[in-house]
């Protein structure tokens, strides 16, 4: 059993993981601004309500609870938004997170798993990425979100006992297959929950963000991944660092590719709601493919995905919808 800190734990990433810690004998304490999350959402463990940059709270907190292993889901992770206010994120993802690390090391916390994105990847040749694909991010998301891996890897380096494991995510939806924790941020930008919405009568149309792109049906190529494979993939992470596995960085993914004319045209099936669509200049940002490679996490953490099926993770983003 170990003691976990969890930043974040209250959003939309951070409650799928303590939702799946319910499941073990771990001790979890969750330490979130509520900004984004919600205290409903803590379905497991106590929750503790801080800001990352308070860390004189944050510290008082570590020193006394002493904890074995630190998840870290507190950050800013809307793309467009970084690149309209790039300071936030500087100041949250690479800042703020500097500052979570060197409490780590100073208190023996030596476990740390880190919330990365396949932003990092950029707009790679091909759209396909493996772990060994070059890093060339193409907005402060992406970009501070590699500058957190790079001080992992350093971190680790010059401290033998620290090893981490950074999960590069690739698009997350759906909601958890029990029913207890879904997307609740009225901010979000993913696809699949506006598409939801646009089918529950929520939003009058969905936009489409151009459809001029070099694919099949001119949008966007997008790996999608249901929230609670994503968060087996962190428990397992977890058991492989407390039985002595070794700092990696892993692509969290299925390898499956759906543009968003197909992902609408899922969510108007799943629904039986033939909602308005529009299209709208392309963002910012935004590359024509993203797609994963998920060999590694399979063979190093033995991750088994359950829910590699799109109709599943929308039905579940669905039904979470309905009762919101």
């Amino acid at each position: 059993m170990a003691k976990i800190l969890v930043t974040g734990g209250a959003g939309y990433i951070g409650s799928h993981i303590v939702n799946l810690l319910r499941s073990t004998e771990h001790e979890v304490v969750v330490y979130d601004d509520l900004s984004t999350g919600r205290r409903e959402s803590v379905t497991f463990g106590r929750l503790v309500v801080g800001e990352l940059e308070d860390i004189e709270k944050l510290e008082g907190l570590i020193q006394e609870e002493r904890f074995d292993a630190c998840f870290h889901f507190a950050g800013s992770i809307i793309v467009p938004e970084s690149v309209e206010n790039p300071l936030k994120y500087y100041n949250n993802n690479t800042q703020n997170t500097l500052d979570l690390i060197n409490l780590c090391v100073e208190n023996n916390i030596n476990k740390f798993i880190f919330s990365s994105t396949a932003a990092v990847y950029g707009e790679p040749a091909g759209g396909v990425c493996t772990e060994e694909t070059s890093t060339n991010p193409i907005n402060p998301y992406g970009r501070t979100k590699l500058m957190t891996e790079w001080m992992l890897q350093d971190v680790a380096k010059a401290h033998k006992d620290f090893e981490y494991i950074a999960l590069r995510y690739f698009n997350v939806a759906g909601a958890s297959v029990d029913g207890r924790v879904g997307q609740c941020s009225p901010l979000s930008t993913h696809l699949i929950k506006l598409a939801c919405e646009a089918a529950l009568g929520k939003r009058e149309e969905l936009l489409i963000f151009g459809d001029d792109y070099e694919t099949r049906d001119g949008t966007c190529i997008r790996d999608y991944i249901h929230t609670d494979d994503l968060a087996r993939a962190h428990l397992d992470a977890l058991d492989y660092l407390l039985g002595g596995g070794k700092s990696e960085v892993m692509n969290c993914g299925y390898g499956n590719g759906f543009t968003v004319k197909e992902v609408i045209d899922v969510v108007k099936r799943v629904s039986g709601v033939n909602f308005r669509v529009k299209v709208a200049p392309r963002r910012d940002g935004d590359p024509p493919v993203l797609m994963s490679k998920t060999e590694k996490i399979s063979k190093k953490l033995r991750w088994k995905p359950k829910y590699n099926d799109l109709s599943v993770i929308v039905k579940t983003a669905l039904d979470w919808e309905r009762e919101l």
